[in-house]
């Protein structure tokens, strides 16, 4: 079937595939690296959807979009789409997806569907856009953020940094560095990429004895991260474990988190860094579990990086720091998405109840 027979308008975009269509709305927006990164992926998945049905997407119809949007909440079957392994791109059991996806992934990832569908619309690759007429996956009104950490599991994740073996110059880089990076991401609630994007001289002090960390945060947006003398000491531990004097300066360009194999110090890839703090978390699980501690241990197994974002913000939240805060700091467009990290009044509204039920048994 020729798509652009008839009288219509030459299409405005040289694309004549899918995935060449694809590939130009992806380069046509001025995106970020890890924004071109995630949105990458959210587009192969669709089009590997699209070919498992047989559909191209001049046939889609809005009874697809609405089975797509419930496939992503369960990519199903299991066997073909899901591997718990990262393997390579061109290992055979390679899987699109790594597990189930939160619900901002899941909603991010319709979104760009729906904006691929009215790019291709807008450029005359396609006549009609069935995702026009389909609504976006809903946000959950008043919900509070679940993943993140308790006080007795981060107690586990640390006990289980001592416990890193440090028998061999790599492996004691590699035990400071993930020292570093644990502690970093606990106390300054930074995205993963915004430290490995980071540079030795962006942790700095102004001389009054209060310690920063410059980051370039989501839509390049530069912001400064206040540094906990916990992250101060695990920094320079980190730097002389790598042979580097114990103070940097502010002009020095050396990658923030190194990798650390080879003599050059390079910068560590993000998904090594996730790959360091998710290994790290399965033996704290491990630890968690011989303790007698079931909820920490689940807790653990399923947690990544950037519930060590969302520990910190909901620590802080619920330690009265204010909202407007905790939003700067976060880099947070809208101060209702730090609001989802108050957990304190349901804390205390369980309480009051709880109190109340008590009071009544015992009258």
């Amino acid at each position: 079937m020729d798509l652009f027979a008839g009288s219509e308008p030459e299409p405005l975009v040289a694309a004549r595939s899918d995935s060449e269509l694809a590939r130009a709305f992806l380069y046509s927006s001025e995106l970020s690296a890890n924004s071109i990164k995630s949105t990458k992926k959210d587009l192969g998945r669709f089009l590997l959807w699209c070919q498992q049905h047989g559909k191209m997407l001049y046939q889609l119809h809005i009874e697809d979009l609405i089975a797509y949007k419930a496939f992503l909440k369960d990519p199903q079957p299991e066997e073909i789409w899901v591997s718990y392994t990262k393997w390579p791109r061109n290992d055979e059991r390679w899987r699109p997806f790594s597990g189930p996806l939160s619900e901002p992934s899941i909603r991010q990832a319709f979104r760009v569907v729906k904006a691929l569908l009215e790019f291709a619309k807008n450029a005359g690759y396609l006549r009609r856009n069935a995702g026009a007429l389909v609504k976006n996956i809903k946000t959950a009104r008043g919900a509070r953020v679940t993943r993140y950490l308790s006080p007795q599991a981060i107690a586990q994740v640390q006990a289980s940094l001592d416990l890193l073996s440090a028998t061999t110059p790599s492996r004691i880089k590699a035990k400071a560095r993930d020292r570093f990076l644990f502690v970093s991401y606990i106390t300054t609630g930074a995205r993963l990429s915004e430290l490995t994007t980071a540079k030795m001289g962006a942790m700095y002090t102004e001389g009054d004895g209060r310690w920063w960390l410059d980051v370039i945060g989501k839509g390049s947006k530069p912001r400064r991260l206040p540094v906990a003398s916990d992250m101060l000491a695990a920094f320079h531990a980190y730097r002389l474990a790598f042979q580097l004097p114990i103070h940097g300066t502010r002009d020095d360009v050396t990658p923030l988190v190194l990798a650390t194999r080879g003599r050059v110090l390079a910068a560590v890839t993000d998904e090594a860094a996730s790959n360091a703090m998710k290994s790290l978390f399965w033996t704290a699980a491990a630890l968690a579990e011989s303790a007698g501690d079931p909820d920490s241990a689940s807790a653990l197994r399923r947690a990544s990086a950037h519930w060590l974002r969302h520990t910190m913000l909901t620590t802080h939240a619920n330690n009265e720091v204010s909202l407007k805060a905790l939003q700067d700091t976060a880099g947070h467009t809208n101060i209702s998405t730090t609001a989802v990290y108050l957990h304190k009044s349901d804390k205390e509204r369980h309480d009051e109840l709880m109190g109340s039920f008590n009071r009544s048994r015992n009258k």
